[in-house]
């Protein structure tokens, strides 16, 4: 990861601990992908991935999490399950999309997709 990578991902992770989330892995790899940061929040372990874009002529960040980018995110949440095997009554898919205008934090931008979850 790059340094401005990191930086937006340490944006992401004081965001959401000052939404009232537990960090639980950051940068959690394995052979299928990685995941940027896992956190918890009252039963629910969220699987979030962070994008950020400095020009808005590209897109918006949360734009960039493609079908492809969702299936690698999804398939490396089911190994960090089975890995981790965490205690959670729930999970989801979140984005945190980070402009020159600010942070956006899409709870639920995506699900697993029939991925047998």
């Amino acid at each position: 990861m790059n340094l401005k990578g990191a930086k937006y991902e340490e944006q992401a992770a004081l965001f959401l601990k000052g939404a009232g989330y537990r960090i639980t892995d950051r940068n959690w790899a394995c052979p299928l992908g990685e995941l940027d940061i896992v956190a918890e929040k009252d039963g629910t372990l969220v699987f979030v991935e962070v994008r950020a874009r400095s020009n808005p002529g590209y897109g918006s960040p949360a734009e960039s999490v493609t079908r492809s980018k969702q299936v690698k995110i999804v398939r490396a949440a089911q190994a960090y399950l089975k890995a981790r095997r965490p205690q959670a009554e729930s999970f989801r898919f979140d984005v945190i999309a980070i402009t020159p205008g600010g942070l956006e934090h899409i709870e639920g931008a995506f699900d697993a997709g029939g991925a047998g979850f």
